[in-house]
């Protein structure tokens, strides 16, 4: 019944070697499964940042803009913030829910 398996495949250093890549694919902690995964993981984590640095950027251009005029800066902190001038009453119009 050996006889049928050609020599190369009985020999020490194929089947070590078979043994070695079997290991590295399924059983180590840097396998095949765990590395894409982790290649997956870190495509994500740069669409987020691409994401984020371009919210930054948005987030940065408006700074400016609203520190540069003061009329917009005041129209955002009573919009944003409720802010108001001394004696002026702030009124909050709440639409009712329709049941």
């Amino acid at each position: 019944m050996l006889n049928r398996i050609p020599k190369f495949v009985r020999s020490f250093y194929f089947v070590t070697g078979m043994l070695f890549l079997v290991w590295m694919l399924f059983f180590d902690s840097n396998d095949f499964i765990t590395q894409y995964r982790m290649s997956r993981e870190l495509r994500n984590k740069e669409k987020d940042k691409e994401y984020y640095l371009e919210k930054m950027a948005e987030v940065q251009q408006d700074r400016e803009e609203l520190m540069g005029n003061p009329e917009l800066l005041e129209k955002f902190a009573r919009e944003k913030y409720l802010m108001k001038r001394p004696g002026e009453d702030v009124f909050i119009v709440v639409p009712k829910k329709e049941k």
